[in-house]
């Protein structure tokens, strides 16, 4: 952290991996999300995001607008979206009649996150029937996209129904400068995935705050940052959370297929130079008891001047994940609905 902002109210939103936990199952994954977000919404959460997927086991959100629209119909503030969709896997045409439907049945509560990684593996993203070059065309994917939620397309004679004249709101996900660049020149907000892929996370923001281009949808820059969070009642939960999330997290990017990592492979993993890959992955973790994450959640703030900070609970299993979510929001003054 090389910044210093001053300490401003932010919003607090909820990044849901849909993790599959310990003993549970992908209905349980599923039917988490649901309480997680009611959860969020009575404790004073912004929005909730779901992030596209595919071939993990231990991740259920590979269809981020089903997820949304089963949650949606069991919630009824807290705004909902994606976090992101993985555009390059996809028609535009066909997200924004998926996010038109949404944003029909439920005016005012829909967003719409867009990365342009695969989600996946190789092997996966040819079964997703994705080109090679796919991620070459995102930002004309995204202008077209853009098209079809506005009152005119910019393809000819082509019309999203649902869609059209919705204006859902686009946010550009990034990892790295690309999508920095590319959402300043949009005018679009910028969400930076400091919860996985810290490194850029600081030279990210600059650029896009520097480069920001006013547009239709934004005046100025709006800058989302996501960090992990694991509150607890005590630091030694806490510390076990971690270390859960760490193994997990090894063994899901580096397991071979047909070959789940054991725990002793885990270990040998982790006390490799692979382990410090791991720990450059967890750069910035909320972790402990309520007073000690909400005083490195402010200071997070602080130091990348975002204006609104999306957290990630990762922690075992669905009830922690709801008593961390809790934690924080009482840590943090947030308002309950």
């Amino acid at each position: 952290m090389t910044y210093c902002y001053p300490v401003v109210h932010t919003p607090l939103s909820v990044l849901d991996l849909a993790t599959i936990g310990e003993n549970e199952s992908t209905s349980d994954a599923l039917q988490g999300c649901v309480q997680l977000a009611q959860h969020a919404e009575r404790f004073g959460y912004k929005r909730v995001w779901y992030a596209e997927h595919h071939n993990f086991e231990s991740i259920a959100s590979s269809s981020p607008a089903v997820l949304i629209a089963h949650v949606a119909a069991h919630t009824s503030t807290i705004r909902l979206g994606a976090g992101g969709v993985m555009l390059p896997n996809h028609s535009p045409l066909v997200i924004a009649e998926q996010f038109g439907t949404l944003a029909a049945l439920h005016p005012g509560r829909i967003d719409l996150g867009l990365g342009r990684a695969p989600g996946t593996d190789q092997n996966t993203m040819r079964a997703l029937r994705r080109h090679e070059d796919s991620a070459a065309n995102f930002p004309r994917d995204v202008v077209e996209l853009r098209g079809y939620f506005a009152d005119e397309t910019i393809i000819p004679h082509v019309n999203a129904t649902p869609g059209r004249g919705t204006r859902v709101p686009l946010y550009i996900l990034g990892s790295s400068l690309f999508g920095a660049q590319l959402a300043a020149m949009l005018g679009l907000p910028f969400a930076f995935a400091s919860h996985f892929a810290p490194q850029m996370l600081h030279e990210a923001i600059a650029i896009y705050r520097e480069k920001f281009t006013p547009s239709a949808e934004l005046e100025k820059p709006h800058v989302i940052a996501s960090v992990n969070v694991i509150a607890a009642d005590t630091e030694q939960q806490a510390i076990r959370e971690l270390e859960w999330r760490r193994r997990a997290f090894a063994r899901a990017i580096f397991s071979s297929p047909g070959h789940r990592l054991s725990e002793t492979e885990v270990d040998s993993v982790l006390s490799s130079p692979r382990g410090a890959y791991i720990d450059s992955v967890f750069t910035y973790v909320a972790m402990g008891t309520p007073a000690k994450v909400s005083e490195y959640v402010t200071e997070f703030q602080r130091h990348t001047g975002a204006d609104e900070l999306m957290t990630a609970h990762q922690t075992h299993n669905v009830e922690s994940r709801l008593r961390s979510i809790e934690l924080l929001a009482d840590s943090m003054g947030l308002v309950a609905a």
